[in-house]
This record gives structure tokens, sequence and C-alpha cells, in this order.
């Protein structure tokens, strides 16, 4: 499959799935997107166009940063540092945004470990 055709399907999806899904400041939505090497979660309230809280296997915070990349064992790390995170800020409740990405594997696990955390979807 070209790249180009696989780009525009990969959009619609995206935006099958936000057509559904919104964040409020009650319920914040928690968007995750993977990449070849690096995991990234934002807490978004769609209302305010805001994000309130923002983690990443690149941010210098994080401890081990170098040995994380993404893959299951980095997904369930930042999924319980993305809920710490987003606990500090007052969130509680969240709306799971998994970005055309098919729920198992490193997602799932994110998500696991977010709910073990505290964080209710």
């Amino acid at each position: 499959m070209r790249a180009d055709k696989k780009n525009k399907l990969l959009q619609r999806r995206r935006w099958r799935i936000r057509k559904k899904i919104a964040g409020t400041r009650q319920r914040p939505r928690m968007s995750v997107q993977f990449t070849g090497k690096n995991i990234y979660v934002q807490i978004i309230d769609d209302d305010l166009g805001v994000t309130l809280a923002s983690v990443s296997t690149l941010q210098k915070s994080i401890p081990e940063r170098e040995k994380l990349g993404a893959n299951v064992v980095s997904a369930t790390k930042i999924g319980k540092i993305a809920a710490e995170t987003a606990k500090s800020k007052g969130v509680e409740h969240v709306v799971f945004d998994r970005s055309a990405a098919s729920y198992h594997g490193k997602v799932k696990a994110l998500a696991d470990a977010a709910r073990e955390a505290g964080l209710k979807f």
C-alpha cells in the first residue's frame, strides 16, 4: 500500500474516533500517541483547547529515560507516571483517546497502568 493512501486511511480513523470523543474540564481527554521510538500522553481539555498535563519518554524528569522506548514495559511506566501527573493537576476521571491504535499490547498496558495508579476511565 502506498504511503499517502496509508496516511489518509489513518487520518480518517483518527477523525472517526475524535467525532465520538471529547474532553471537558471535569473529564479531560487522555490522548496517547506511539511512534517507532517514543510514547506521548497528553491530558487535554477540549472545551478550552488547552493541555493540562503531558508525559513522554523524552522528558528529562523521568528516571532511566535512556532505556525507555515504544514497548509494553515503557508503556506501563509511562501510564503510571501519566496518572500521577494527572492526579497532581486535580484530574481524577478521563476519556481515553487511543488515536486510531488498536486496543491491545502497548495501548492496553498503558491504560491498565493508569487505571491501577488511580485514574478512572
